[in-house]
């Protein structure tokens, strides 16, 4: 049985001309799960074509996760699923609601023959690396959000450089690659700007900043405000323990740290937004309701996958900056 035929003068590639028939045998049953395809050298050679046409429809076909190959034997066929036109690896560094936001607003815009796969590496390198290392080669497309990892940059240049897109967090080492990212340097100092009239009634400025997950362009932001408006500032890495102080204002990446320095202002009874300050990093919907309104200074999350996946859609290789907001609200 013939699975592979190859026409000239039509118009249509000879490496696509492969793939379309790989895809027609499955759909008409002549291919099933488990069939090995005709080998590189025999597509070859029964059609005067070099190896890398054959191999590049292969490969082609692999990244879609419709073939595999067992070295030294051949490609076989992986999944009759021929309406899945690209898969997309996704690797995020954790789950939260944000990255939620951005999840489901990317699923929601590329489209229904898209095959979307999720990995976490928890700002772990070694992690990060092992997933990279063996998703290479079997996806169409590979969007990584890099964080803070020193070594992110040299693992990520292993991949297809094409076919990779930066989420998030960028840096110059990965400024060839298209992305959509947060400028959290420019972010927190325009948006704290932005609330001079507000800040300049407290007395002291506070970031807790852990440094672990945190992006360091936020403390590099605010302690740039802070120098250039002579605000009287301190950087602490937790609060555990910490007394808050009237006249205080606390900028807070992390949910965690808010609660408990919302915890600790009932335990000293005081009032927030008269006594003390709270600006918390990212929007939830709990921040509009919680003590009659948490001021924050956020992206949007549903638009940056959204912009990411028309990107990919349309072929588009730019690095765009998410906006950010500053709401105000009764904490400040």
């Amino acid at each position: 049985m013939k699975i592979i035929s190859i026409q000239n003068n039509l118009g249509i590639p000879k490496y696509k001309q492969i793939i379309i028939t790989v895809e027609k045998g499955i759909e008409e049953g002549k291919l099933i799960k488990g069939d090995k395809l005709p080998s590189v050298n025999k597509v070859s050679i029964e059609f005067s074509l070099s190896r890398d046409t054959v191999l590049q429809a292969y490969d082609e076909l692999k990244k879609r996760g419709i073939i595999y190959a067992i070295p030294g034997k051949g490609y076989y066929v992986k999944s009759i699923a021929v309406t899945i036109k690209q898969r997309i690896f996704l690797l995020f560094d954790e789950l939260n609601i944000f990255k939620e936001d951005i999840y489901n607003a990317f699923l929601k815009n590329i489209g229904n023959d898209v095959q979307v796969d999720i990995f976490f590496h928890h700002f772990n390198i070694q992690v990060f690396q092992k997933l990279i290392n063996d998703s290479n080669g079997n996806y169409t497309k590979y969007i990584i959000m890099p964080t803070n990892l020193a070594e992110a940059a040299s693992v990520i240049k292993t991949l297809p450089v094409n076919e990779v897109y930066i989420l998030d967090q960028t840096n110059p080492e990965l400024k060839s690659f298209p992305a959509v990212y947060q400028n959290f340097v420019k972010d927190i100092y325009d948006r704290l700007l932005e609330g001079k009239s507000k800040l300049d009634k407290y007395e002291k400025l506070i970031m807790i900043f852990p440094g672990f997950r945190e992006p360091l362009g936020m403390r590099i932001g605010f302690e740039n405000f802070c120098r250039d408006f002579a605000f009287n500032y301190e950087i602490i890495t937790e609060f555990e323990n910490q007394k808050i102080n009237k006249g205080e204002v606390y900028i807070i990446p992390s949910d965690r740290d808010l609660v408990r320095v919302i915890e600790k202002s009932k335990l000293q009874n005081l009032q927030l937004g008269d006594d003390f300050g709270i600006i918390s990093y990212n929007e939830t919907p709990l921040k509009k309701v919680v003590e009659n309104g948490i001021t924050t200074i956020s992206t949007n999350f549903d638009a940056m996958g959204r912009i990411l996946a028309q990107m990919i859609l349309k072929g588009k290789k730019e690095q765009i900056e998410n906006k950010c907001t500053l709401i105000i609200r009764n904490s400040l």
